[in-house]
């Protein structure tokens, strides 16, 4: 039956999810139930692609993502895929009406890992609206149920929180990226790290980039309000651990939030959905 093939798919990349990313996988769970598959698709579909350029170093990466790409598109097209995580994607794609342009961005920067740059602010701008900010944009299609004037009114918002949570990726991944990928994404940063002035020039950044999303947070449909907000809430938290650690510190250390911690915002969280104070 084409249906249990189908739900096996969606558990492939649930699967995917909760295993790369408790976080994500926490903030999926406070979504209504009729877009969480959706949405873990869209995140097995962002991971696979990411593995290839951040994991496969002793394989042809470009053949790989070229390959990936191919499979990806002939997924849509074709409605179907032995690829589990693509026959997921696809479904969601296709159902939601989700831009292929916006897929292109997004393998365009997955594309610019493969040979690590001196990022400049035009194409440090270039990678996070693919890496990032069409990724909140295939999930926001999903939240408005396809609807594209909600989808037009939101997506600034929805950009914005895209590219707070990447930038904070940056800075959390600093010695990942530059000890073990030779990265560094942020613009005319030295690959020894980078400096104080800098660090609190990329925080005010990301503030002012989540004060703007949040807005856009309290304007989402109730099917998916309460779970974005709590990623929001666990991004923010994670900002303030770093806002408190000096630079040394983040070149020798990736910065987390306890399970203990986590539970605690959730709770709030909660509570706060629950008595419209969001």
């Amino acid at each position: 039956m084409r249906e249990l093939y189908d739900q096996y798919a969606f558990k492939a990349s649930k699967h995917v999810t909760k295993s790369y990313s408790t976080s994500f996988y926490a903030g999926v769970r406070f979504l209504d139930e009729k877009i969480r598959n959706d949405v873990h698709a869209i995140y097995g579909f962002v991971r696979l692609a990411d593995e290839i350029v951040d994991t496969f170093h002793e394989q042809d990466k470009q053949t790989l993502l070229d390959e990936f790409r191919q499979d990806t598109y002939k997924a849509i097209e074709n409605g179907i895929s032995l690829n589990p995580i693509l026959h997921s994607f696809q479904m969601s794609v296709n159902k939601y009406g989700i831009d292929r342009e916006l897929i292109d961005q997004f393998l365009h920067s997955m594309e610019m890992d493969l040979n690590p740059l001196e990022y400049t602010q035009s194409t440090y701008e270039e990678y996070i609206l693919g890496s990032a900010e069409v990724v909140g944009l295939m999930c926001l299609k999903i939240f408005v149920y396809g609807d594209n004037d909600e989808y037009e009114k939101l997506k600034p918002y929805a950009m914005k929180l895209g590219s707070a949570f990447q930038k904070i990726n940056f800075l959390r991944d600093l010695k990942a990226d530059v000890e073990g990928l030779g990265r560094i994404y942020f613009p005319n940063v030295d690959h020894n790290g980078i400096t104080l002035e800098e660090k609190l020039a990329i925080e005010e950044d990301i503030q002012k980039e989540f004060d703007e999303a949040y807005i856009g947070i309290k304007m989402l449909p109730k099917s998916s309000r309460f779970g974005v907000y709590v990623s929001y809430v666990y991004y923010t938290k994670l900002l303030k651990k770093i806002k408190r650690k000096d630079t040394k510190e983040l070149m020798n250390a990736r910065i987390r939030v306890s399970n203990k911690s986590k539970i605690a915002l959730f709770a709030g969280s909660y509570v706060r959905n629950s008595m419209n104070l969001l």
